[in-house]
């Protein structure tokens, strides 16, 4: 099973199991009902960010997504390959993270929806400059530096140079 078709089942799988229909999938995760169809469908791969924003709807981990066979495959955003997520670690529910390798290439901006209450995020910049903003400020990570913060709460990645960045962000999920 590729990653599309994992992503189709598990959206359709969780959605039936909290006995929601697409309309109320579609109030909680703040995507369209037509996409949420299209993406149970395998008809569309959702962006990077609307698949964050299904988990977080959800209340799931994001590499939930993600099928064990496709562990260390990327997961592009289709508008050109903005975003690319790549899972470092399988989720761990003994220890409850998710720990991924994220580049974004030149003039990306992701915006994240707050995660589930209790969900702190460590972001270390690997390469190039990310810029974050976290409670509506706007702050630089350079290269070989990092941030933790509460993660659920607005906030978002941008990169404003001519070079891709490079980072890491290791998500922990409330027990």
């Amino acid at each position: 099973m590729d990653i599309t078709q994992h992503l189709a089942l598990t959206l359709k799988t969780l959605r039936q199991a909290r006995g929601w229909s697409l309309s109320k999938l579609a109030e909680e995760t703040g995507v369209s009902k037509a996409m949420l169809g299209q993406v149970e469908r395998n008809e569309s791969s959702p962006t990077v960010s609307t698949l964050w924003k299904i988990a977080t709807g959800l209340n799931v981990p994001f590499s939930t997504f993600i099928s064990p066979e496709a562990d260390a495959a990327p997961v592009f955003d289709p508008q050109q390959q903005a975003m690319v997520v790549k899972p470092l670690f399988p989720w761990d529910d003994a220890l409850k993270y998710d720990h991924f390798s994220i580049t974004l290439a030149p003039g990306t901006l992701s915006e994240s929806t707050p995660h589930e209450s209790g969900v702190i995020e460590h972001v270390v910049a690997i390469s190039g400059e990310l810029e974050m903003q976290i409670d509506g400020v706007w702050r630089v990570i350079p290269p070989d530096s990092g941030l933790r913060f509460a993660g659920d709460k607005p906030h978002a990645y941008r990169n404003s140079s001519s070079q891709t960045v490079h980072f890491h962000s290791l998500i922990h999920y409330p027990r």
